[in-house]
């Protein structure tokens, strides 16, 4: 593995964690829109590229709620790990399918960063992970507990990232016709590039295409 190396559809997994009622009532670092944007674009671009996908929640039915609609709907047939622990690697079940995946190098995005999002991935980067923190889809009771994390865990060798460049990372070029006009749903959905999206459709026809022809 090296951190040079681009996340792709073969090499890479990412786990989502416990996108929650109860959690993003707590949070306060970041409009809770955008993260609710931004964990969509994870999930959809993991969905589009078909990457292995982990999807965990705490204290379900006892405290936190379900997993949010929009990211389990996508995926119907996966079971959504439920625990106690606020750190997921602590849970049997949530390795066994980090390890079910067969992947080294893991996407990790969750509420709250200095819990839910820190303790796993320091846990995995001492089992030999490699990760990557798409840290504009996570969220915290403060900015400040969101940076201190993110620090923490940037120190401990994950690396950050955001939930869009996860998607074009993916992509890298937009004459990948079999997943670019699923990659523009997901820009029109859930990012502000979504209006130039719409105003280049209709400036130049449904032909527009960043790809060329051979894409649109």
């Amino acid at each position: 593995m090296s951190k040079l190396d681009m996340l792709t559809p073969d090499n890479s997994a990412i786990a989502l964690i416990d996108y929650q009622p109860a959690m993003f009532q707590g949070v306060q670092s970041h409009d809770r829109l955008v993260t609710v944007n931004n964990v969509q674009i994870l999930a959809k671009a993991a969905k589009l590229f078909k990457i292995p996908t982990v999807l965990t929640t705490v204290a379900r039915d006892s405290f936190s709620g379900p997993f949010m609609p929009e990211v389990t709907s996508l995926f119907p047939k996966h079971d959504i790990i439920d625990r106690t622990s606020m750190n997921s690697w602590l849970d049997a079940n949530f390795r066994k399918a980090v390890a079910a995946t067969g992947r080294k190098k893991f996407v990790l995005a969750g509420l709250w960063t200095e819990a839910c999002v820190i303790f796993p991935t320091l846990d995995m980067l001492k089992e030999g992970y490699e990760i990557y923190i798409a840290a504009d889809a996570c969220g915290d009771l403060s900015l400040e507990a969101h940076n201190r994390a993110m620090e923490r865990a940037i120190q401990a060798g994950a690396v950050p990232i955001t939930s869009s460049q996860y998607a074009y990372e993916l992509q890298q070029d937009w004459a990948r016709s079999e997943t670019y006009e699923g990659m523009m749903d997901i820009q029109r959905a859930h990012s502000p590039y979504g209006i130039q999206i719409r105003f280049s459709k209709w400036a130049l026809g449904e032909h527009a295409s960043e790809g060329g022809a051979k894409a649109g």
